[in-house]
């Protein structure tokens, strides 16, 4: 009889730890006041503030809340659907971070080993020290250690951004020929990347905080040990297993009509839509052919597709019955590794300090992340809830309404 109920009672242990995309009711909201995200939402789309978002709520691993507001398209009003396919840019750090941790726990790498012992023009990297804006030429002097994985993770390693970060370095990667990582750029991953390790850093590695292309040479550094491409080794080892059905680099052409357009803004904050030429990106890069992957931002994906994965992360690294990576890698990768203002950052996400959740409603240790085009997520393992808040227009200078929904949902809380 013993036998039986355990094997009664196995498969619905599985299934509770796999979200259902149909809403399910709650008692853990008063559903009235959650309502007032729908009413929020609506008021900026009327005011010309936003076109349209998804927004989503997980809670002890329920879905319970799911929708789509305004439009996918404001010249068609095409209706924005909850299943949206979103270009989610720096929220392909996270997942390409996993995807690192997963070597580390199978002893391939260590978090404090020297990159250059992977991708030989890291070693002995150089800081800069003088910048000439008229010819972008430049002198640097040696750093005072090497880069290791840890830093990169961190973002502490002092490489920059291309495209986005400082003005000295933008100007140096870019006569380098060193990308951003979207688009067809005509040369391959290892390529560009070898190229960074001999330009230098903007500071000595563990100096301080500097958002930059590190997550891209972790991509890098997965094509480098698995001897796979960071789109292969990511479907094989994270999306398949989790069940997320709508992440790709290469998102196939039959699911093309479920990306909303790009949107910005001009002069006079009015929306705009992107051009295929603003800021040398073409909104239209999922769906070109590639070959060279960004860690750092190359994905699109839908929310209910990324609260798979964060709930992972909430359930110690397993998922769907799958050991993902392991409890103790799970909690590593939401650790304070190194301090951000009031808060931290762990591998992979930012994390809510004390000071921080004294001051906002989530709790500390919440973690979290964004992406450029104005997708924006955290996960809540006090609360055991995830959220996500999804679209696609930046810069936007009514951006508040994401903070606003926040308070929204934490008031509801019973």
């Amino acid at each position: 009889m013993k036998k039986l109920l355990i094997l009664f009672l196995l498969p619905l242990s599985l299934a509770a730890q796999v979200l259902s995309p149909v809403v399910q009711p709650t008692a853990d909201f008063d559903l009235k006041k959650l309502e007032a995200i729908d009413a929020l939402v609506k008021s900026y789309v009327e005011k010309n503030h936003l076109v349209g978002a998804v927004t989503l709520i997980v809670k002890n691993n329920q879905l319970v809340h799911y929708k789509g507001h305004g439009y996918a398209d404001l010249a068609t009003k095409k209706p924005m659907p909850a299943d949206a396919i979103f270009r989610i840019m720096s929220q392909t750090k996270a997942l390409t971070s996993l995807g690192i941790l997963q070597l580390f726990e199978q002893g391939k790498i260590r978090l404090d080993q020297p990159l250059s012992d992977f991708i030989p023009s890291f070693k002995s990297p150089r800081v800069l020290k003088d910048f000439n804006a008229a010819d972008s030429s430049f002198t640097s002097e040696p750093a005072k250690r090497e880069i290791t994985i840890r830093d990169l993770l961190t973002h502490s390693s002092g490489i920059d951004y291309a495209g986005i970060g400082s003005d000295k370095m933008k100007a140096i990667y870019a006569k380098a020929g060193v990308p951003s990582g979207l688009g067809d750029n005509g040369t391959t991953l290892l390529q560009a990347i070898t190229k960074l390790g001999t330009l230098p850093l903007i500071h000595n590695p563990g100096e301080k905080f500097t958002y930059g292309l590190n997550t891209d040479v972790l991509g890098c550094l997965i094509e480098v040990i698995s001897g796979e491409t960071l789109e292969a080794y990511l479907t094989k080892n994270v999306f398949i297993p989790l069940g997320m059905k709508d992440t790709y680099f290469n998102l196939p052409a039959e699911k093309g009509s479920r990306l909303p357009t790009v949107y910005t803004e001009n002069e006079k904050n009015q929306i705009i839509t992107w051009s295929p030429t603003f800021r040398g990106i073409n909104p239209n890069y999922p769906l070109f052919k590639k070959t060279f992957f960004s860690g750092g931002a190359g994905l699109s994906s839908t929310a209910f597709d990324y609260a798979i994965f964060l709930q992972c992360i909430l359930n110690g690294g397993k998922y769907n019955g799958k050991q993902i990576i392991g409890r103790r890698t799970a909690e590593l990768m939401v650790s304070p590794n190194f301090p951000l203002g009031d808060d931290s950052f762990g591998l992979g996400f930012m994390l809510a300090g004390e000071k921080s959740a004294n001051r906002k409603m989530r709790n500390k240790g919440s973690f979290s992340w964004g992406g450029y085009y104005g997708t924006t997520y955290w996960a809540d393992p006090k609360e055991k809830m995830i959220v996500l808040i999804m679209s696609q227009h930046t810069p936007n200078s009514h951006g508040d309404y994401q903070e606003k929904i926040e308070n929204i949902i934490y008031g509801a809380l019973k």
